[in-house]
């Protein structure tokens, strides 16, 4: 008879798959034109089965963005203890290089944040709130480096913040389309622009 661990160990991998199978459907077709049938296809399992594990497609919109900001976040853990600001501009080099092994994360990204700016969408809170996080933690790691010395003289920390984050954005576009791109290398040669200090190649 199979334990209750063994059961709870089983959902928790059911639910990983689902949740594998919709980033790559909402990566492909968006949110809007995925219906739960799809998306339960998607994953092996019925409609009653995925409603299961998650109680709506919204439900699950909300888990797949949750799961990709846990992995973000994770990445960007210890970059934080560094005092300079460098380890965690240096983090978005690494994050562009990850990303290019995950075309349909980027694909994911390109996709909801263009259908949530459009009006309505379950996304849309989800979206303003991240742009405002990722966007204040570029602002902090720029006031760091020019607390430390590290930050060229004319550079604001306010405007670079959004400019950091809209440049990532923009080339994971432009990535999508045409994958000879660097990303980590555009990255690396804005940033080190705005730095006194060598960026790690």
């Amino acid at each position: 008879m199979a334990s209750h661990q063994d059961g709870y160990a089983t959902g928790r991998l059911r639910r990983e798959q689902i949740l594998t199978a919709a980033t790559e459907l909402f990566a492909r077709v968006g949110y809007r034109h995925a219906t739960v049938l799809e998306l339960a296809q998607a994953a092996g399992i019925s409609r009653t089965g995925l409603l299961h594990h998650f109680g709506s497609k919204e439900a699950l919109l909300e888990a797949v963005l949750q799961r990709r900001d846990a992995e973000d976040g994770a990445r960007f853990a210890s970059a934080q203890a560094d005092q300079t600001g460098v380890a965690a501009l240096t983090a978005l080099i690494d994050l562009a290089r990850y990303n290019v092994s995950q075309p349909h994360l980027v694909a994911l990204f390109a996709v909801l944040s263009a259908e949530a700016a459009a009006g309505e969408h379950p996304a849309r809170d989800y979206f303003i709130e991240r742009y405002r996080r990722t966007v204040e933690g570029a602002r902090r790691s720029l006031l760091r480096a020019r607390e430390a010395g590290v930050l060229a003289a004319d550079i604001d920390p306010e405007q670079q913040a959004h400019a950091i984050v809209a440049l990532m954005d923009g080339l994971q576009v432009q990535w999508l389309l045409d994958p000879a791109l660097d990303m980590a290398g555009a990255i690396r040669s804005h940033l080190q622009r705005l730095l006194t200090v060598p960026l790690p190649r």
